[in-house]
């Protein structure tokens, strides 16, 4: 993982168990993938179809948009900003999201995020996720972002 990757990860406005990025893959003006690995003892499967735990589709659409939006986001910010990443940070504003098959413990969701607009601090994204062992199609969607100072969340 570049350095910039991991940076981007270390800065993100959120810590576990809330946390839903594991490796950004790659980035660059126009799309990111990134991945997340869910955990066998998360604490959404606990009361979530107990015995038979499935992924909520809420977890899901916010892999998405830490992965396709917020990470995205500050990447972009970073490109046209030395300092971006500590001034600004992306805040989730709007979804459109359609679910094709369910996620279990254990798999591996892979995010790929391709920008529609980024402008006026806005970033629109078509982002697909996948069940990264057996490349299905799990959910795919248009989820909108805005970049707003870090001092303006309180």
């Amino acid at each position: 993982m570049s350095e910039l990757f991991a940076a981007i990860i270390q800065k993100l406005p959120y810590s576990p168990p809330f946390l839903f990025v594991d490796e950004i893959l790659s980035a660059d003006e126009d799309s990111i993938k990134g991945i997340y690995k869910l955990k066998k003892d998360e604490f959404f499967y606990q009361g979530h179809f107990p015995g038979n735990p499935v992924t909520p589709g809420v977890i899901i659409t916010e892999v998405m948009a830490q992965i396709g939006l917020v990470c995205f986001g500050m990447y972009l910010n970073s490109s046209s900003n030395s300092n971006g990443m500590d001034e600004k940070v992306p805040v989730f504003t709007s979804s459109c999201v359609d679910f094709y098959s369910p996620a279990y413990p254990e798999q591996t969701l892979e995010v790929t995020s391709s920008k529609i607009y980024y402008r006026f601090g806005k970033l629109k994204c078509r982002i697909e996720c996948h069940n990264r062992d057996t490349q299905q199609l799990v959910c795919k969607g248009d989820l909108s972002g805005l970049l707003v100072n870090k001092n303006e969340l309180k």
